[in-house]
C-alpha cells in the first residue's frame, strides 16, 4: 500500500494542469500530420486556414476573432450532435437563445478567472443549450453545456457541410459598453447588452492551446497576453477607466508615477486591439499632452495583420482610424 501511494503521488504530481481545454472531443489541432485539415473548417470554397484566427478573411482585410472547430459525431439526417464542452471552470456571464439575433446564433459566453484576470470563452452556432447553462451558473472544465449545430444569422447559412463550433477566448473592453454604443450609435440596436461582440476582443486560442501543451505547468494566460506583439502604443489622460480595475495585473511599474502621482497610462495594443501592457505616467511625464495621443506605430505587424484598421499611414507619419478612435473612446469610457 506505501509503495502504491507513492506511485500514486507521483503520478499526480507529474500530470500536466490545463488552464484550457478543447471545447470538444476533436483533437486533431495537436496531432503533428495533417491536423489542421481535421480540425478547422473554412468558409465556404476557402481552405481550412479561413477558420483560424486572425486577418483571414476577404483577402486578407476581415478579422476572424475565433477557431470554427469541425464536428466528429452527426444523427442520421447529418446534423451535428457533438457534446460542447466548458474550456474551463468558470460562471455563465450570457447566453443567447434567440439565432435571429446574432451572426453568432445560438451562443454561450462564459467568465474565467485565471491568474488574476478574466478571461472571456464563447461558444457559437450552437443547435441546443443545456437548460442549466443560464447566467449566473457555475460550470467546471469539461462539464457539457450544449451541442453543437449551424445557427446563424447571416445571408450565408451554415451548411451540413461545414458545421462547427466557433470557439474564442477573450478579454472585456468596458462594462459600460451598453451606455457607449447607444451614445456612439443611436440609430443602431444592441441586443446584447454588454456582451455585444465589439466589446469582447479576442486571443488567439490555437496559439494559447498550443503554447500550453508545449509549456505544461509552466504555460501562463498572464505571461501569454502580457508579451503580445505591439501593434501601436498611446497616451491617455484618464486615469478611472474600468479597463484598469479589471486587468491590474497588466499594469507595469513606474516609480517615477508611483511617487509623483499617476495622471494617466500609455498603453500597448496587439493587432486586434486588445490593450496588454498599460504603463502609469505622471502629470510632469504627461506636461502638454493631449488626452489620447499615438505614440508609436509598429509598420512591419500593420504590414502582416491590417484587418482592424486601427491604424493608417498620414503622410510621413501615422494616425489613429476612426475604427482606432471607437476603441480609444470605448477603453476610456
Amino acid at each position: 500500500m506505501k509503495y502504491f501511494w507513492l506511485f500514486f503521488s507521483f503520478v499526480a504530481f507529474t500530470v500536466r494542469a490545463e488552464l484550457f481545454r478543447l471545447p470538444t472531443a476533436n483533437r486533431a489541432i495537436f496531432d503533428p500530420d495533417g491536423g489542421a485539415e481535421r480540425f478547422f473548417v473554412g468558409t465556404t470554397g476557402k481552405p481550412w486556414t479561413s477558420g483560424t484566427f486572425g486577418c483571414v478573411r476577404s483577402d486578407g482585410n476581415q478579422i476572424h476573432e475565433g477557431l470554427d472547430i469541425k464536428c466528429l459525431q452527426r444523427d442520421k439526417h447529418g446534423e451535428p450532435i457533438d457534446p460542447v464542452r466548458a474550456t474551463a471552470a468558470g460562471t455563465v456571464a450570457y447566453v443567447n437563445n434567440r439565432p435571429a439575433l446574432s451572426n453568432y446564433g445560438r451562443y454561450i459566453v462564459i467568465r474565467h478567472d485565471i491568474e488574476g484576470i478574466e478571461i472571456y470563452s464563447i461558444y457559437a452556432h450552437l443547435s441546443e443549450v443545456l437548460s442549466s447553462v443560464r447566467p449566473g451558473s457555475k460550470v467546471n472544465a469539461g462539464d457539457q453545456i450544449a451541442i453543437m449545430g449551424r445557427t446563424s444569422n447571416t445571408r450565408e447559412r451554415i451548411s451540413k457541410e461545414r458545421a462547427h463550433v466557433h470557439f474564442e477566448l477573450n478579454v472585456v473592453l468596458n462594462d459600460r459598453f451598453a451606455a457607449w454604443y447607444a451614445k456612439a450609435y443611436p440609430n443602431q440596436r444592441n441586443d446584447h447588452g454588454d456582451w455585444n461582440g465589439h466589446n469582447l476582443l479576442g486571443l488567439d486560442p490555437r496559439l494559447v492551446l498550443l503554447e500550453q501543451q508545449k509549456e505544461g505547468d509552466k504555460f501562463s494566460i498572464l505571461n501569454f497576453l502580457r508579451t503580445q506583439t505591439e501593434l501601436f502604443r498611446v497616451v491617455v489622460r484618464d486615469v478611472r477607466f474600468p479597463y484598469l480595475k479589471r486587468y491590474t495585473a497588466l499594469i507595469r511599474r513606474n516609480p517615477v508615477a508611483e511617487q509623483q502621482g499617476v495622471a494617466g497610462y500609455e498603453i500597448a495594443f496587439n493587432y486586434n486591439g486588445l490593450p496588454f501592457q498599460i504603463v502609469p505616467r505622471s502629470a510632469r511625464e504627461l506636461e502638454n499632452q493631449q488626452r489620447v495621443r499615438l505614440l508609436s506605430v509598429n509598420a512591419d505587424e500593420q504590414a502582416r495583420h491590417p484587418c482592424r484598421h486601427l491604424v493608417a499611414r498620414k503622410g510621413s507619419g501615422w494616425e489613429l482610424t476612426r475604427q482606432g478612435g471607437d476603441l480609444i473612446e470605448l477603453l476610456l469610457y
